[in-house]
């Protein structure tokens, strides 16, 4: 991972919300040339749930193909708030082949996912 991501990455962790704001923005700008790295800090899955959550949001805005493959392996992350994040940030990336995945999750234990899912499946399927 390069320096610059890991170390705006780890200002998403911040308990400094303008830290948060800051990185978050940083990464934002630079969308496309972020891809690699917020697979990596995604798939290394050693981030708290905050930062797992805002990786799977930013890699939804990068509009990107390449990163579906790390935003359908959130959609089986511990955390339901992460889970029902990847449900958006496929509808996000008009993930349209991802609609088998996200019919998955509509047995998923937390309401919030079922909903995400459930949205995320509707929109999917009018595109």
């Amino acid at each position: 991972m390069r320096p610059r991501y890991s170390d705006l990455f780890r200002r998403l962790g911040d308990r400094d919300p303008h830290q948060v704001d800051k990185a978050f923005d940083a990464i934002l700008f630079d969308r496309e040339q972020a891809v690699p790295d917020l697979i990596e800090g995604y798939t290394r899955g050693s981030h708290t749930v905050g930062v797992r959550y805002l990786l799977v949001q930013l890699l939804g805005f990068t509009e990107s193909h390449d990163a579906l493959p790390a935003v359908e392996r959130a959609l089986n992350d511990p955390s339901p708030k992460v889970r029902a994040e990847a449900c958006r940030s496929l509808t996000d990336l008009r993930a349209r082949n991802a609609l088998p995945v996200l019919r998955s999750r509509l047995q998923d234990l937390d309401a919030e996912v079922r909903s995400a899912a459930v949205d995320a499946i509707a929109v999917l399927s009018r595109h």
